[in-house]
């Protein structure tokens, strides 16, 4: 494994995890505990760019994943936006899903 797959993540600071373990957690192949797909999907939409969010996640599962991940997502101001985008992507961009 190379050294950029197997480095840390500024949004899992706190965790002794690898980006390549969070990505493993974010698809879904992985659980260490309680830290399971729903929670790396959290940890993302809390604390990662915009950009790296929709890199990672995508259009069409943060859609599916966004009644699941809601309620825990303690930013309001990212719960708006994400409620936004939840509900007017599929109205007018329904091509990037």
């Amino acid at each position: 494994m190379d050294s950029s797959q197997d480095s840390r993540l500024a949004y899992v600071w706190d965790y002794d995890i690898s980006s390549h373990q969070f990505e493993a957690m974010l698809s879904g192949k992985l659980t260490l505990g309680r830290l399971d797909r729903d929670w790396a999907a959290v940890r993302l939409l809390e604390h990662a760019p915009y950009a790296e969010i929709i890199r990672q996640i995508g259009f069409r599962a943060l859609i599916e994943g966004w009644p699941v991940w809601r309620h825990r997502i303690r930013s309001q101001s990212r719960k708006r936006g994400f409620d936004f985008l939840t509900e007017w992507l599929p109205k007018h961009h329904p091509e990037l899903l």
